[in-house]
């Protein structure tokens, strides 16, 4: 019976093994660029096309986090931050939502923060200066739909 059971424990390895769990790589070039800013950036926003979605779910991030996303981030940002708020939000006519890695490794989602309650946005009220790398979602896998990443300092969430 012990060999029986152990038999079993390696075979769900080797299944595992077989079929590793997607993710997110911040190591992985951008789909949609690399952007350096400064605080006191010019135009504000700064409005990036970008289209969202993906085949990875975004709660393997954080149960909080929605959507499906690419393994790649979408944009990623250098910012040399001052005291002015860093603004990241998405406009579309789909349903997006946002994944942000921060320059001190955190993990930051929104669904629905935006002005009209549809499309996600995150205030860093004192940001980090470093990389924010960057994916937009979206609510169904590999549905891949029109949107526009804004980056500001001013506009009001």
């Amino acid at each position: 019976m012990a060999a029986f059971k152990w038999a079993v424990v390696c075979a769900a390895l080797v299944a595992l093994q077989a079929h590793p769990a997607g993710g997110q790589s911040v190591d992985l070039d951008p789909s949609f660029g690399t952007t350096e800013l400064t605080s006191g950036f010019q135009p504000d926003p700064l409005v990036i096309q970008v289209r969202s979605g993906g085949s990875i779910e975004a709660q393997n991030i954080n149960p909080g986090c929605k959507g499906f996303i690419a393994s790649a981030p979408d944009v990623r940002l250098q910012f040399a931050a001052a005291e002015l708020p860093l603004i990241i939000s998405v406009s579309s006519d789909a349903d997006t939502s946002l994944v942000v890695h921060g320059p001190g490794g955190g993990w930051y989602c929104d669904d629905n923060g935006g002005l009209n309650h549809r499309n996600p946005s995150l205030r860093f009220n004192h940001p980090e200066s470093g990389q924010y790398d960057i994916w937009i979602g979206a609510p169904e896998r590999n549905t891949l739909q029109a949107a526009e990443l804004n980056v500001s300092e001013t506009m009001s969430q």
